[in-house]
């Protein structure tokens, strides 16, 4: 059982960077895979700070600064003072950013619903329900 599940977990986990790759330059020709899952996370809780960025991937501070410095170079993103601190900054989206991204998202979902179009609701509600799960084992180490 657990070679199994090892083993799927390996393939998807394989599949998953290969699919970030390539989503990651249908925003941007220029852009890296690890900066996809980058413009993800600030689409889901829009702007914040870098260094709340860096501890949500379990990253150095360096590593963000030079993705993120990277993706206001291609103008995704951009750094706005935090108004509850102005000695920090804000990360959030550039219009530009937002509309790159939404277009790329919304077509990985269509790719989905169609893939998944034989199964059931509620097997879909239940696989979604099971990688949460898993992704929070994940988070607690």
């Amino acid at each position: 059982m657990m070679e199994s599940l090892e083993r799927e977990l390996t393939v998807m986990f394989r599949r998953a960077r290969a699919q970030s790759g390539e989503m990651a330059r249908e925003v941007h020709p220029e852009l890296e895979p690890a900066a996809y899952g980058l413009l993800a996370r600030l689409e889901e809780t829009g702007p914040e700070r870098a260094t709340t960025l860096s501890g949500y991937f379990g990253v150095g501070k360096a590593t963000m600064s030079r993705q993120l410095r990277a993706l206001e170079d291609l103008g995704l993103i951009r750094r706005e003072p935090d108004p509850a601190d102005g000695r920090a900054f804000l990360v959030e989206f550039t219009p530009e950013g937002r509309e790159r991204f939404a277009s790329v998202r919304d077509a990985r979902r269509q790719r989905y619903l169609r893939r998944l179009s034989s199964w059931d609701r509620t097997e879909v509600a239940e696989l979604a329900r099971l990688l949460h799960r898993l992704n929070e084992l994940q988070e607690g180490g």
